[in-house]
């Protein structure tokens, strides 16, 4: 007599793979393809490169050889330092357009009920903002060694470039919080008077030193002075606080507006 004995199998748990579970991770597809999709306006890309430039070659050349009492470093690198600033914050405010053409043709109304959680959106919009901004840094570095001889120790240009190059992120922030606000006809004059306002008031066109006592106080309330200021410390400026302030000052700007952003993004969600 033969017996046969039944073995029972019993599958591992699956864990569902649920919206929620979804939302929680980043999707790099759609980072690299935002990014991507940046770096393809050409137009957009050689105004933002453009300006700073032909601005540093003016002012940098005819400024140059002179000390800045209040930095302790040339001229020249004072200036290379904003046009750096100048063209970086541009790239970054410059998403602006971007998020607004969005929402005019639906394209955000179809991302919210997709798993692309508020973060995520955010963090995309940044990287793409980031990618700009370096070139256009390097851009303008590259172009005041080479055409204007800047003396610089490489340690301190990388450390001023690297500082710049982070302080992009409040910036890219106020882009986004520009798109998702402005109506497409009122996008323009928005951007121009926020663009103009940070680049004017933040002194990256003209050295604070030389400007009126009271610009001075309105300029520390703004993110544009310190991401100026953030790329002088890291060329060596004189000064006790060095990157630290500036970093951290750049850092509450960035936690403030990405909690703006993100209530903003899921309270959009949640009408659809």
């Amino acid at each position: 007599m033969t017996s046969s004995t039944a073995t029972t199998v019993v599958a591992p748990a699956v864990r569902p793979v649920t919206r929620s579970t979804v939302r929680g991770r980043l999707p790099i597809r759609y980072v690299a393809l935002e990014t991507a999709r940046q770096l393809r306006n050409v137009k957009a890309m050689v105004f933002t490169f453009a300006i700073p430039v032909v601005m540093l070659l003016v002012f940098g050349a005819a400024y140059g050889s002179q000390l800045d009492q209040s930095t302790g470093l040339r001229y020249l690198t004072v200036t290379t330092l904003q046009m750096a600033s100048y063209g970086a914050m541009m790239a970054a405010l410059s998403q602006a357009f971007a998020i607004v053409n969005e929402r005019s043709i639906g394209w955000n109304r179809q991302l919210r009920v997709t798993p692309l959680s508020g973060w995520g959106f955010m963090v995309s919009k940044v990287i793409a903002a980031m990618a700009f901004a370096a070139l256009s840094i390097g851009i303008t570095i590259a172009v005041s060694v080479i055409a204007l001889h800047a003396s610089l120790a490489p340690g301190h240009w990388l450390a001023a470039a690297f500082g710049i190059w982070c302080g992009v992120v409040p910036f890219a922030l106020i882009a986004i919080l520009i798109g998702q606000f402005a109506k497409p006809s009122f996008a323009q004059p928005l951007f121009m008077v926020v663009f103009m306002g940070l680049a004017i008031l933040g002194g990256l066109w003209v050295p604070l030193s030389v400007m009126p006592s009271w610009m001075g106080g309105v300029a520390h309330l703004l993110p544009s002075y310190w991401l100026n200021r953030i790329g002088q410390m890291g060329a060596g400026a004189t000064g006790t606080a060095g990157m630290a302030e500036p970093a951290l000052v750049l850092t509450g700007w960035a936690i403030a507006l990405a909690a703006v952003i993100v209530w903003r993004y899921r309270r959009d969600a949640a009408r659809q």
